[in-house]
């Protein structure tokens, strides 16, 4: 016969009000989509709810999504449970995953990790692809059963291979870290790209991250930029801080200091730190935006409270200088602290001369010289000195003329030109062999730090 779908509505319905459960069902589906029909989520609802009633389990199934969703009903997690379990106990793999769903959230029963695994797992092995990637989820966050990266890989694996997005980033993700299977940069590359490819833009960042640093492909820093991008529109934070990233350095796109403001608050508003820290900068240097200590005491403030290093210090530099706040030498002193205590060097040298000068804390050379040393042995020639001088004078420390002229000649050697007159000067006090001893050590420092 020719295909005719006003005719198949007109059967259907004859037949559904005969009590004909299939039919009911599939009148109900043809309300639902407005096919043959003008959609009509009240009819809808009614047609499967007789087809459910009879123990029709893809009825009883889309009965509970309209209860979940509301439509053509008053939204009701607990029916919607209901009729799921119905349904997911005659085998209806879709019923399955979404009994699965409402464990998992607590949806109209108590939250039950345990049940969710247990359904997903029977979803999952009737091929339900969103099934398998939310059973990867539970091996690999260990929820409901116990960790196991290799099932995890396993069923995102499978999840993958159907063309499901959310596994192809995961698997991804699997490959990158070696995870479940052995690292390999190649197959994370190819999994991302398929799941980028279909507009997901966590997967579309870890190709530009993939394209950036040329792992599992040669690196382009043109397709970096593509996908940051694609990311970005998204609203993607990451990818709009890298974006920002990409405009600053002028890769894969022109330097355009507008832009690098523009997609760095993109990021920053929505809470990565390190977004927060360079939109900082772009206030206080007037890149891109009108210079606004204000605002860039703001936002290192907001990346500062978030544990990001590099806008603790600027924020402690903010209080000592009295830009975009009060001057004031306890927070000032207080963030450098903050910021020296997490290895950055720069920190631990104005940490120092707080301790020195007794600037925002009790003056203490002890610990003076404690900082002084964390940032010398990173290679900062301004502690370097200040280093030496400790020595010297015997602040903080046993006076060492021998320790001070290693010092200073690592500072000098490092770039500090005010040291040499020191070097000169404690050159005149040493031994030939204490010299000799001292130069032998500071050929060693620099062989050991090539990059000072």
């Amino acid at each position: 016969v020719r295909q005719d779908y006003n005719e198949a509505f007109r059967w259907f319905k004859a037949a559904a009000e005969q009590g004909i459960a299939e039919a009911q069902y599939n009148l109900g589906i043809c309300y639902y989509n407005g096919e043959h029909a003008k959609q009509d989520y009240n009819e809808a609802f009614r047609w499967f709810k007789a087809a459910a009633e009879q123990g029709y389990a893809p009825a009883q199934y889309n009965l509970g999504i309209c209860y979940y969703d509301g439509e053509g009903t008053k939204k009701d997690y607990n029916e919607a449970f209901r009729w799921f379990k119905a349904a997911a106990e005659q085998g209806d793999a879709d019923a399955q995953f979404n009994l699965g769903i409402c464990y998992a959230k607590g949806e109209g029963v108590k939250q039950n990790f345990n049940e969710a695994f247990r359904w997903f797992k029977a979803a999952a092995e009737q091929g339900y692809a969103k099934a398998q990637y939310r059973l990867g989820n539970c091996y690999y966050q260990g929820r409901g059963t116990k960790q196991d990266y290799n099932e995890a890989f396993r069923w995102f694996k499978t999840a993958a291979e159907q063309g499901y997005a959310e596994a192809q980033l995961n698997l991804g993700n699997c490959y990158k870290n070696g995870e479940g299977v052995k690292q390999d940069y190649y197959e994370a590359f190819r999994w991302f790209k398929a799941a980028a490819e279909q507009g997901l833009p966590e997967a579309q960042y870890n190709l530009g991250v993939c394209y950036a640093n040329g792992y599992g492909v040669r690196q382009d820093y043109n397709e970096a930029f593509r996908w940051f991008k694609a990311a970005a529109e998204q609203g993607y934070a990451k990818a709009q801080f890298n974006l920002g990233l990409c405009y600053l350095n002028g890769e894969g796109v022109r330097q355009d200091y507008k832009e690098v403001y523009r997609w760095f608050k993109a990021a920053a508003v929505q809470g990565i730190a390190e977004a927060q820290f360079n939109l900082g900068l772009c206030y206080a240097k007037g890149e891109g935006v009108k210079q606004d200590y204000n605002e860039a005491f703001r936002w290192f403030k907001a990346a500062a409270e978030q544990g990001y290093a590099g806008a603790q210090f600027n924020l402690g530099t903010c209080y000592l200088n009295g830009q975009g706040v009060k001057q004031d030498y306890n927070e000032a002193f207080r963030w450098y602290k903050a910021a020296a205590e997490q290895g950055l060097a720069d920190a631990q040298f104005n940490l120092g001369i707080f301790y020195a000068k007794g600037e925002g804390i009790k003056q203490d050379y002890k610990e003076a010289f404690r900082w002084y040393k964390a940032a010398a042995e990173q290679g900062l020639a301004d502690a370097q000195y200040n280093l030496g001088v400790c020595y010297t004078n015997g602040e903080g420390v046993r006076q060492d003329y021998k320790e001070a002229y290693y010092w200073y000649l690592i500072s000098y050697r490092n770039g500090y030109t005010d040291a040499e007159q020191y070097v000169t000067r404690i050159k005149n006090i040493l031994t030939d062999q204490q010299k000799q001893e001292v130069q032998d050590r500071v050929n060693e420092w620099f062989r050991t730090h090539p990059e000072e």
